[in-house]
């Protein structure tokens, strides 16, 4: 039993955060809930994860529940950087910022004052300490259609001895299934798949309203320079895009470049987005490999893109070039690029620019 063990749940009032704290009270841990409060919504936009649903859960288990005021942080490391990096011409994922940042710096800090050993999660993956070594490896979750190892590459070894992910060990549906044996109305909740702070999911909105200035008019050019067209903002763009151009061509057109030192959109077709080659900067890594030489892993350019080879090369500013035995559509800067061995994530950059 863990009795003695104190540890705070990071809870949204979705079936996996909910779950993780019942998993870890029946295991017998000291269990409190915390839920984040990160921005302001009219009550119309309260979208799923809300304090009431997590207070619910909260309830049902029989356990405390705080809120935990971070509305502060979450803009300054999430939104604002979301916004400039869209300024930049770049596609940026706040769900890794808020990781690194919020949950796992500013949270894990918020629990350890209220006394916790440990800060658990929902997600999807799996932590595995190495007692030979000392060293605190990151996995892919169990059920790999709902892994989210992409969005933690960022973790520290320090951060990792107090997380858990109860989980990750679990597929989706025995999940659901548990939620359901203990009553839990959010047993068949679908997953939202929205920015969180962006509920109606139009992000081109959100950015006029919060820097409206941003949107000036540019050229839409092909490769050779010549103007097809005129954007009213590139951060309304990127990498792979199609539709909204307004231009009309003799076959589809699609985004290959954003120039935001000249605001313009270059377009062209649709084999002009494969690319074998990319740069990346931010470079975090949890398992580091020798790097006197190429290093051969699979890596993934995006959340939902299938893992492929290449091989790493690590440069003298500490960037890594990566090199893809097989061209990869809509390389995009601004995205994390994440290294894997297998089940284990090495680590992550973010794509500065493909080649």
């Amino acid at each position: 039993m863990n009795t003695k063990k104190k540890v705070a749940v990071a809870m949204s009032g979705g079936v996996d955060s909910s779950v993780t704290a019942a998993l870890l009270k029946k295991e017998g841990y000291d269990v409190f809930g915390l839920t984040m409060d990160l921005f302001s919504l009219p009550k119309d936009l309260s979208g799923m994860q809300t304090k009431e649903d997590a207070n619910s859960a909260a309830c049902t288990l029989g356990i405390e529940h705080f809120v935990v005021n971070l509305k502060t942080e979450f803009k300054k490391k999430v939104i604002m950087n979301f916004v400039e990096e869209y300024i930049k011409g770049r596609t940026p994922n706040p769900c890794i910022r808020c990781n690194q940042h919020i949950k796992f710096d500013a949270l894990l800090e918020r629990a350890k004052k209220l006394g916790a050993e440990y800060l658990a999660t929902g997600h999807h993956a799996r932590i595995l300490y190495e007692t030979e070594t000392g060293h605190y490896d990151l996995l892919k979750g169990k059920d790999l259609t709902k892994d989210q190892s992409y969005f933690l590459y960022t973790m520290t070894q320090q951060q990792m001895k107090k997380i858990l992910f109860p989980v990750g060990d679990l597929t989706k549906e025995e999940v659901r299934a548990f939620a359901r044996d203990l009553g839990l109305p959010v047993a068949e909740r679908i997953e939202s798949q929205e920015i969180c702070f962006i509920q109606d999911n139009n992000y081109v909105r959100f950015l006029k309203e919060t820097q409206p200035e941003a949107f000036c008019p540019g050229p839409i050019v092909d490769e050779t320079g010549r103007v097809l067209g005129e954007h009213q903002g590139v951060l309304q763009y990127t990498i792979g895009q199609r539709r909204g151009m307004g231009i009309a061509a003799e076959s589809p057109l699609y985004v290959i470049e954003i120039q935001p030192e000249r605001n313009a959109v270059v377009v062209g077709k649709k084999e002009r987005l494969l690319r074998k080659t990319l740069l990346a900067s931010n470079v975090h890594w949890i398992n580091q490999p020798d790097a006197s030489g190429p290093i051969y892993i699979k890596a993934r350019i995006r959340y939902r893109h299938s893992e492929a080879p290449a091989k790493v090369m690590v440069t003298a500013s500490g960037q890594v070039r990566i090199e893809f035995q097989e061209p990869q559509r809509a390389i995009t800067p601004g995205q994390a690029v994440v290294f894997y061995d297998g089940d284990i994530v090495l680590g992550g950059g973010i794509i500065q620019r493909s080649i």
